[in-house]
């Protein structure tokens, strides 16, 4: 029929419509905009006067940087830093698309976020079971002692900076060096950067007083889960991945 070519081309613009503006700076970023609000909401909550802050781990590696380097002011120009960089890019991408800003393609975001979370969940927990046997072995971590704010508090923080600091930086560092340094394919590099990637994510999980005690069970489980983020970094960009990773996270440490 003469409408019939039309409507599929339409169902199928859509669709790429939807997939390629969720992964844009403009709608990426301003998705990841409440897990920073509502992590440093939390975190002023929970914050004890004349007591050190409980921040993720990821989150204080980069304060750390700045506070090395600019002393006292560190943690205003890390945040200032970090606000700069989203408008500027927000800005730049509207710029450059001349679109406007869509709620549906918000609304499919926080939808693919929940369902992918979920999967990731299923999967990497059977993966790891098959590979070492059933998770219940594993031991409790220091942070499921803390209170469910606290451990909310945690799982914003860990979508927010471990993806910035795992994937954005560390990813994205690693497979350039292999391209430039090394000379490796575009693919190789992805893939050889990713795997580095996520055996360093699931180490860092063992550091300091709330890390996890090192089992090789735990360390599997959480290196599938870095190869898993990884991937989904690559095909789905910043906004999805570090609601799906807090999402994930938020599923563990609070059921």
């Amino acid at each position: 029929m003469p409408t019939a070519t039309p409507t599929r081309a339409s169902g199928g613009a859509s669709r790429t419509s939807y997939f390629n503006a969720s992964r844009a700076h403009r709608y990426s970023v301003l998705f990841a905009l409440p897990l920073l609000l509502g992590y440093e909401a939390l975190a002023a909550m929970l914050a004890v006067p004349g007591k050190a802050e409980l921040r993720n781990g990821a989150d204080a590696m980069l304060r750390a940087a700045f506070t090395a380097g600019a002393g006292p002011y560190g943690t205003l120009i890390f945040m200032a830093a970090i606000i700069l960089l989203g408008v500027g890019l927000v800005a730049r991408d509207i710029k450059l698309s001349k679109d406007r800003l869509r709620w549906r393609v918000f609304i499919g975001m926080v939808a693919e976020s929940v369902a992918l979370a979920g999967v990731f969940g299923i999967v990497i927990g059977i993966a790891t079971a098959k590979l070492m046997g059933p998770l219940h072995s594993l031991s409790i971590s220091p942070i499921q002692r803390t209170t469910w704010a606290t451990r909310l508090m945690l799982s914003l923080g860990a979508g927010l900076y471990e993806e910035l600091f795992f994937r954005v930086l560390l990813v994205g560092g690693l497979a350039a060096g292999a391209r430039i340094i090394l000379g490796f394919s575009k693919r190789l590099s992805g893939i050889l950067a990713a795997v580095a990637g996520a055996v360093i994510f699931s180490a860092f999980h063992y550091i300091g007083p709330y890390g996890d005690d090192l089992q090789l069970q735990s360390f599997i489980f959480r290196s599938l889960s870095g190869l898993a983020f990884s991937g989904l970094y690559l095909l789905r960009g910043f906004g999805i991945t570090a609601w799906t990773h807090a999402l994930y996270d938020a599923f563990l440490m609070l059921a």
